[in-house]
Formats: structure tokens, sequence, C-alpha cells
């Protein structure tokens, strides 16, 4: 059996060779995820969209890996503009709405991917 397994999720995938997350034992490391728009192939036209598919994206991946959005320990955040956390903010309180039990954020300000507004990865830690 293989020390690490890769995890691979329909409808969101990397152009590059490289799994959607990998997960050892019980720990899940995802790559990046954005805010991809399945149905044109590109990232969502607005901050918004973008947010709102980028956490679609991440659920679908953690649940793919065996666990569940109550797993993530911690998100890194990179956004084109920090000052719009707004859209991120919305749809982190509708995923992590109990504010004793979120996981830890940490928002960079970056040049990311043509089109690309914001973009995250994970830590999570599945139960045993």
């Amino acid at each position: 059996m293989a020390k690490r397994t890769s995890i691979y999720v329909e409808g969101f995938g990397h152009k590059n060779p490289i799994p959607a997350a990998a997960r050892i034992g019980n720990l899940v490391a995802s790559g990046i995820i954005y805010g991809l728009d399945v149905s044109t192939g590109k990232p969502a036209a607005t901050l918004d969209e973008q947010a709102r598919f980028m956490f679609h994206h991440l659920k679908a991946i953690i649940e793919e890996a065996g666990g569940t959005v109550d797993d993530i320990l911690k998100l890194n955040l990179w956004m084109v503009d920090r000052s719009k956390r707004e859209a991120v903010n919305a749809e982190w309180l509708k995923m992590f709405p109990d504010a004793s039990s979120r996981p830890a954020r940490q928002a960079m300000q970056a040049e990311l991917g043509p089109g690309i507004l914001v973009q995250c990865d994970f830590l999570a830690v599945l139960d045993a």
C-alpha cells in the first residue's frame, strides 16, 4: 500500500500533472484551489463568484480525501487585493459559522494566474 495517496476530484483539476490534494495517514494537504467555473473551464468572472466556487471545490476535495470541512486545521489564502476580503468572508462564514470552531487562516496579497483573483490551500487532520 502506498504511503501517500493522491486525491483527484471530478470537475476540478490542474493543468500540470498534480493532484488536487495528497493524504498520508490522517493528514491531508491540498494544492492550490481557485474559483474555477467548471462550465467554462476558466476562473469565474467576479470575486464573489470565485470565492463561492473556491469554497465549493475545497469542500469537494476534503470530502474526496475522506474528511469534512470540520477537519481543516489551516487555510492559506492569496488575493490580488486583500482589501476586498468581504467576498471571501461571506463564503468563510457560510462554511465555518461557529466562531469557536474555525480553522486558522492567513491572507496574503499576491500576483496570481490569468483571471484569478483569489486562491487557497489547506491542511487538514482527519480522524484516525
